[in-house]
């Protein structure tokens, strides 16, 4: 086979020219770090790190809407606690105005206060989230979610809670009418309250507590009223049942003593004459905060009371607070879990993240040590190549003719 110069030539070029393109390619990854620059560098392993930043990718924008949630929970959390102080204030103003010896004006001054505290409370209610919506307007309002008008403070707001949308579905807002218009009304399990007397028309001169559950499973869910029959200190009680129509518990009415029925034991206080009755109805879930507070200010705003109607109305105001106040509590918790819930996911997203990070370099980085070695090599192989082209160009004919 006849192998001319020119062959020797063109393959020494070659040769060097494929040298260089592979020193070049070791320099390039050495320099970037990355094993995989190309798909056609390593398919799968190009495939793999995609994969992996797709996955981080998921992971970043969880976490900018985890942290729209925590901010939006941080500042909820934040205003429910300055409504539950008010609210304890509102609760030590009421526990003033029981004060018999108090006048018309000073319960009136209590009134003031109390009006002061509505204010401020209207205020938390309608707290800016400060990316331009409300802390309570549930499920988002363009204007403030609870509006004062004719009648007392109203919701405007939707019912629920905006979402982030993503996998989690983290909460940004706080359902405003489950915060301050439906806590529990009564004790929780039943409401007690005083009824005109049927043959007067004039209001008893005794009152009701609260009650309390005694037995729990034996409660029916029932409305119930104590009749009195006869004049204190003769008069007598029947509980009736008007679900049902029939007469549940009688007894001789005792000035503060308990009466007791079906899971139920609630006290009457005062003179009662005949035809006196009091209500026992299931609580529900519609107590407003603010009707509360408006009929608290309206009744020490009324002059004249008699001492029954006062401590009627303070207990009966004092139940309501305490039951808002323990509903304010529960949503607080409840956002606090939630806040609590952010940092557990916050610690499971990190944790995903840095799986993905190692993950992608482990199918694209490069092995330092490998890659200098790789170019170190190539180098040699190329100084190789360009001393064997500069031998072979020595070895033509005029040359040797010429040496």
């Amino acid at each position: 086979m006849r192998i001319a110069t020119l062959n020797m030539f063109d393959a020494s070029i070659a040769n060097l020219q494929k040298r260089q393109e592979n020193m070049q390619s070791a320099q390039e990854r050495l320099t970037s770090g990355k094993r995989v620059l190309l798909a056609s560098d390593d398919p799968t392993g190009a495939a793999r790190a995609e994969r992996a930043m797709a996955a981080i990718g998921r992971v970043d924008a969880n976490q900018r809407a985890l942290e729209a949630s925590r901010n939006g929970m941080t500042l909820s959390e934040a205003a429910l606690g300055d409504a539950t102080e008010l609210l304890q204030q509102a609760r030590e103003t009421m526990l003033s105005a029981g004060n018999f010896s108090y006048t018309d004006a000073e319960r009136q001054g209590l009134a003031n206060k109390l009006k002061g505290l509505r204010s401020q409370l209207l205020g938390i209610a309608n707290r800016p989230d400060g990316s331009g919506g409300f802390l309570f307007s549930g499920q988002g309002s363009a204007n403030p979610p609870f509006v004062d008008q004719a009648g007392g403070v109203r919701f405007n707001g939707t019912p629920g809670s905006v979402q982030t949308g993503n996998f989690d579905n983290f909460p940004l807002t706080v359902d405003g009418r489950r915060t301050w218009e439906q806590a529990r009304t009564g004790n929780g399990t039943f409401v007690t309250e005083p009824m005109d007397n049927v043959n007067t028309g004039a209001s008893p001169k005794a009152w009701v507590d609260s009650g309390r559950v005694t037995d729990a499973t034996l409660l029916t869910g029932h409305e119930y009223r104590i009749q009195i029959t006869g004049d204190d200190p003769s008069a007598t009680y029947d509980v009736i049942d008007v679900t049902t129509g029939g007469s549940v518990a009688t007894g001789s009415y005792l000035n503060g003593g308990g009466i007791s029925f079906e899971g139920i034991a609630v006290s009457l206080s005062g003179r009662v004459v005949d035809g006196d009755q009091f209500s026992i109805k299931p609580s529900t879930s519609d107590l407003k905060l603010f009707d509360v507070l408006d009929r608290a200010i309206s009744e020490l705003y009324t002059g004249s009371r008699t001492n029954v109607e006062i401590a009627q109305s303070n207990s009966g105001r004092l139940r309501d607070l305490d039951s808002l106040i323990s509903n304010m509590q529960n949503v607080r918790s409840q956002v606090g879990e939630q806040l609590n819930n952010l940092d557990g996911t916050e610690g499971r997203m990190a944790a995903l993240k840095q799986y993905n990070q190692s993950e992608r370099s482990s199918a694209e980085d490069l092995d330092m040590i490998e890659g200098i070695s790789d170019f170190q090599n190539q180098q040699s192989g190329y100084d190789a190549a360009l001393k064997t082209y500069a031998m072979v160009q020595r070895m033509n004919l005029f040359q040797y003719i010429n040496s």
